[in-house]
């Protein structure tokens, strides 16, 4: 039997490429996804303009269009060889219209039109996490520089993020691509997790995922993942902690061989003051003004890089001691409005790098779904 969307989203052109898949379930059932002719998205995008090609990746180019209504778009574009079956596209967006959270990027609609397949994303205006931790952004390039409170307030909205795709979810997901990257900031500096794919549902009780190709980044990748292939929830947590350190440090996971875990663990060891972190921390954090909750921040994210799984805290531990370590510093982590009066960040200019180039794409189908996971 057929199932009808109740909305008048989807048109006549979209139902008959479904019937063309001979997919027995019908048209996809959406959660707040509309669908897009591929008219439509070429009239947004000046017929896919070059002026408007924001970035490419394995799968294709994505770009920049405005709706009729003036919201900015993403849209990620499909090439051909890249695109999935008609019934993975359609499991694919009925499940990415599911998610809905502050913390997470936004899926607007698709294209499922003339033998395309587009994804189509609200638009984040400030860029990546990435941009905004390096040491040249902070040192003076055109960009945002900010402080102690600004990246605490940052790391819990990632974190929060997180945590909804794993307990809040329905059904759960795990990212398994988590890195700077990764993590958008909207014009409030709101984080928002971004590129998690949707595509395998993990079976098993032990909520694990066996593949035959590791996936991940280097630098971030769990290395229980790496030498066993099985996935959970705490891969992602082992990833969002070397996201943590490399806000304290703006510096990249890996820099000429040296792994930022392994130096922010010696560092710990050298000295008591401050753990010893004075000659990898980011001095712009403003360690003048004695910020508070440091040393929690880094107990913290040391305990999500543990070796071993079941040693890593869950997404939902990592929040409260967030929000913990916000309290400590006097900023209320349930507020909306900005972290501190004397937070510092400066308006971004026209010198970076947009949050959908180069190696912030992804495929479509990024990340696994494990079976329900509960919160911790």
């Amino acid at each position: 039997m057929r199932i009808i969307v109740s909305q008048k989203l989807i048109n006549s052109t979209l139902v008959a490429n479904w019937d063309q898949t001979n997919m027995t379930s019908g048209v996809p059932e959406l959660k707040g996804a509309r669908s897009f002719t591929f008219d439509e998205l070429k009239k947004y995008t000046n017929n896919f303009s070059e002026v408007n090609n924001i970035g490419a990746g394995g799968y294709g180019m994505v770009y920049r269009g405005s709706l009729s209504n003036g919201q900015l778009i993403a849209i990620k574009r499909a090439q051909q060889g890249s695109t999935q079956g008609g019934l993975e596209f359609k499991t694919e967006i009925e499940l990415l219209s599911r998610v809905h959270h502050k913390n997470v990027v936004g899926l607007i609609g698709f294209c499922f039109d003339q033998g395309e397949q587009m994804l189509v994303y609200e638009y984040i205006v400030n860029g990546t996490l990435k941009d905004k931790t390096r040491k040249a952004l902070c040192a003076g390039r055109s960009g945002i520089r900010l402080d102690w409170m600004w990246r605490l307030k940052i790391a819990l909205g990632a974190a929060k993020g997180l945590q909804y795709l794993h307990d809040l979810a329905d059904p759960p997901i795990i990212h398994r691509d988590v890195k700077t990257n990764n993590i958008l900031l909207d014009e409030q500096l709101v984080a928002k997790v971004a590129d998690f794919g949707l595509s395998k549902p993990l079976s098993g009780a032990n909520k694990t995922h066996v593949t035959t190709q590791v996936k991940g980044t280097m630098g971030y990748m769990d290395p229980e993942y790496y030498m066993t292939q099985q996935l959970t929830e705490k891969s992602d947590v082992y990833s969002f902690g070397v996201v943590m350190l490399e806000l304290i440090t703006a510096r990249k996971p890996i820099v000429k061989g040296r792994y930022i875990v392994r130096d922010v663990r010696e560092a710990m060891n050298t000295n008591k003051e401050l753990y010893g972190l004075h000659k990898v921390l980011d001095m712009t954090i403003g360690l003048s003004n004695k910020v508070k909750g440091l040393e929690r921040f880094v107990d913290l994210a040391l305990r999500c890089v543990e070796e071993m799984g079941n040693q890593r805290p869950a997404m939902s531990e990592v929040v409260k001691e967030l929000e913990g370590i916000m309290a400590l510093g006097g900023f209320n982590p349930d507020t909306e409005s900005s972290p501190s009066t004397s937070a510092s960040y400066e308006a971004i200019g026209k010198d970076y790098n947009h949050p959908y180039s180069n190696d912030s794409l992804n495929a479509y189908s990024g990340g696994f779904l494990p079976q329900k996971l509960h919160p911790k």
